[in-house]
């Protein structure tokens, strides 16, 4: 929230090797749910992925290049600035952060590693504390010649960390050591080969988690046991209909507030599908797609009212917000903003 009016705000990331702006702060109007452009910043270079640090005042972001790189912006103001120093994180490619006892880690794609950089009280970042390489590869050749880790976040519980892996088609779970920083593998969830994992959610009740493919339009369920460590996968569900052809890439999963319904984000398709939920969490089944309001949506987030949904359409050039209906989980198009090649959005 922003620490003077109290009323919530977007972040929202984007490809600045493709004409994005950066970092950009927007206002959400909280009766439509618009959204307007207030300020940004183009100091990190691709910042494609974004986390907001407790209390909402610090914004942590990837800078996802070659040797890759972590930052810290002051969002106090409508004017994001960096905070303490850009700091490497000994790997290539990061595409996705989070955080977790007092550290942030990045998911880094190019080098199939999980790095760790410490967090000091006034939210700047440290140098490396460690990094966590994957080993491995998949099937298909030209994406999974060796490991890709695409996203990385704490359990529900606080006690895991998971990364998931698109080249070794698995997903890996680790301890996290606050005091050292240290990430210490505890186990590997083994998918079917080829699907190319990128994202996961979880279950509001934490007892299950879904994962998002990338290389199949699919989403495979697996029960999780927070007192174990445990990610069992127990079934697979297309997220898209039989009939669609073309390029199909998924790229985000969310799960309702409520648990009833799951939402992916589709590029290629160039849509958002619906998936209701069982009362037991184990059966997603496709309800219907919805156009993306865009092109190549990258990102798919809902606001903290879990009434809506925002498409960030990366080749689309904008963000999309859509208002969900409650009885079916379908959502409804109701506008969107310039974004040039918008990448992740996340609220505050």
């Amino acid at each position: 929230m922003d620490s003077s009016s109290g009323a919530v705000r977007a972040f929202i990331g984007s490809f600045t090797s493709a004409g994005g702006r950066g970092v950009t702060v927007a206002a959400v109007d909280p009766e439509t749910g618009a959204l307007t452009a207030l300020g940004a910043t183009d100091a990190v270079a691709d910042p494609s992925y974004l986390a907001l640090g407790p209390g909402g005042t610090v914004l942590y972001a990837v800078s996802e290049t070659g040797p890759g790189a972590a930052a810290a912006l002051d969002v106090t103001t409508d004017e994001p600035r960096t905070l303490g120093e850009i700091r490497p994180v000994d790997g290539d490619g990061p595409t996705h952060l989070a955080l977790a006892a007092g550290h942030l880690l990045t998911a880094n794609y190019g080098s199939g590693s999980v790095s760790v950089l410490p967090v000091a009280g006034d939210g700047t970042l440290g140098p490396v504390a460690s990094v966590l390489a994957h080993e491995g590869s998949g099937p298909v050749t030209d994406r999974q010649e060796g490991p890709h880790a695409h996203q990385v976040l704490p359990d529900p519980s606080g006690t895991w960390v998971l990364g998931v892996d698109l080249g070794t088609d698995s997903v890996r779970v680790c301890a996290l050591d606050p005091a050292t920083g240290e990430l210490r593998p505890h186990g590997e969830a083994a998918l079917r080969p080829g699907t190319g994992p990128r994202h996961l959610a979880f279950h509001p009740s934490g007892r299950h988690a879904y994962v998002l493919n990338e290389l199949e339009p699919t989403v495979t369920v697996c029960r999780w046991d927070a007192a174990t460590g445990v990610l069992e996968p127990v079934g697979e569900t297309a997220v898209l209909p039989g009939d669609a052809t073309g390029a199909r890439y998924p790229s985000e999963v969310v799960v309702a507030h409520d648990g009833r319904f799951l939402w992916t984000a589709n590029r290629g398709h160039d849509s958002i599908s619906v998936l209701a939920l069982d009362a037991t969490g184990e059966h997603p089944s496709l309800v219907t797609t919805v156009d993306c309001g865009g092109h190549w949506p990258r990102d798919l987030a809902l606001d903290p009212t879990g009434r809506r949904l925002y498409a960030a359409n990366e080749r689309g050039g904008n963000v999309a917000w859509f208002t969900v209906d409650p009885e079916t989980g379908v959502p409804h198009h109701e506008g969107s903003v310039d974004v040039p090649a918008a990448s992740c959005v996340v609220f505050g």
